[in-house]
């Protein structure tokens, strides 16, 4: 999308991003997206660990790293000397935002818990990313995506019915970390521009978990039923779930009672609105284990493309279960700018996943690639106003790494 006036929605925003692995370089890649200033302070002798992540590696460089570290600087800052402690702080008293994801401890050890680092910058918003908050019996404890999932009941939830327990394909509790980090972090900075006060933004990765066991968790505070594992059918609606085809998948989204007599009439059903057991969506969902087999042999009769076409024509909600490749490859998607091209300075020509929030005047863009580790750190030392000698003297001290 075109930027009408050239400004970057979050420019005037500078993040000191502490964070390594997903929930926070997520959240701050976020932000990036929108023109956020956000620096990267890594560690020495190999810095986020995600660089190392893999396979597969291009060029040396690790794919997920390349993937969450678009439009970000790096610097190398020893944060176990003073030196580099003295830095950081010296940092902090001219920035927006400070996030990181430290074990429980750590920040307080450096003197770079929120109260100290409010006490230097009063509006600073400053976001703490952890498995389990920061406060509560499990506050102490080390978190991870997969602990996480299976802690909020997402793993509990997920799979099918008598399968082992199966995490999300994707790290959802990290993911949602990092989302509900942005989105909190926004909240704080509008609610200082009010009054010019910071605070401390508090996420965790169990809470995020259980922040999107929405259905289940309604129907367990309303009734006492613990949910179990649908495959990929609904809790409350019905059929909304994927089928077989002759060659693949099909999902189907007859979500109300419009969609359903659409979708029989489409695919020669129309036998089943006859039925009493199927008239309404309440009876759907009590009869669904009748319903189900009588749609699958309906819809393996066809090809998946044979009846996204059939359905479509109709206007009943429909879709191929594609696979990345597909996904790349399909036109609307290409349309969309999901996928877009990089140069990066020892990987050469990459592709990273475009921005999905799409705005009007001052778009968010991918417009440069992961750094490469201490790649901005004379450039962003002297934008703190330090001189070439400065520079100088910290790296022959080794606090850049």
């Amino acid at each position: 999308m075109q930027n009408s006036n050239g400004k970057l929605p979050l420019q005037d925003i500078k993040v000191i991003d502490f964070s390594q692995i997903l929930a926070g370089p997520f959240c701050t890649m976020l932000l990036a997206d929108m023109g956020a200033d956000v620096i990267k302070i890594e560690k020495p002798n190999g810095g986020d660990d995600t660089r190392r992540y893999g396979p597969p590696f291009i060029e040396g460089e690790s794919a997920a790293f390349l993937t969450l570290n678009r439009n970000k600087r790096s610097i190398v800052l020893d944060l176990k000397s003073e030196q580099g402690l003295a830095i950081v702080r010296h940092m902090l008293e001219d920035a927006d935002v400070m996030i990181h994801n430290f074990r429980p401890g750590v920040v307080d050890r450096m003197g770079l818990a929120f109260e100290d680092v409010s006490a230097l910058n009063p509006a600073i918003v400053y976001c703490t990313v952890s498995g389990f908050g920061t406060t509560g019996p499990y506050s102490s404890r080390a978190g991870f995506d997969l602990v996480a999932q299976g802690m909020s009941g997402l793993m509990s939830i997920n799979g099918f019915p008598d399968s082992p327990p199966a995490k999300v394909g994707v790290p959802m509790a990290d993911l949602n970390t990092g989302m509900f980090c942005a989105y909190g972090i926004l909240t704080a900075y509008i609610n200082r521009l009010v009054t010019g006060k910071g605070q401390h933004v508090d996420a965790s990765l169990i809470e995020s978990g259980i922040a999107y066991t929405l259905y289940e968790s309604a129907t367990y505070f309303a009734t006492g039923e613990v949910a179990g594992p649908l495959g990929s059918a609904h809790r409350m609606i019905a059929p909304y779930q994927a089928f077989a085809t002759q060659d693949g998948y099909i999902n189907i989204g007859a979500a109300n009672q419009n969609n359903w007599e659409r979708m029989c009439r489409a695919v020669g059903r129309e036998d089943l609105l006859d039925d009493e057991r199927f008239a309404s969506n309440p009876e759907r969902m009590v009869s669904i284990d009748a319903l189900t087999p009588i749609m699958e042999e309906t819809f393996r009769t066809q090809t998946t493309d044979h009846w996204v076409k059939t359905l479509e024509k109709a206007g009943v909600p429909c879709g191929p279960i594609y696979n990345m490749k597909q996904v790349y490859a399909d036109p609307h998607v290409q349309s969309r700018e999901m996928a877009v091209p990089l140069e990066h300075p020892k990987a050469g020509s990459i592709r990273n996943i475009g921005v999905p929030v799409k705005l009007s005047d001052t778009p968010g863009s991918v417009r440069t690639p992961a750094p490469l580790l201490g790649q901005h750190s004379d450039e962003v030392l002297t934008e703190f106003g330090y001189e070439d000698t400065d520079v100088t003297a910290f790296k022959d001290a080794g606090v850049l790494g």
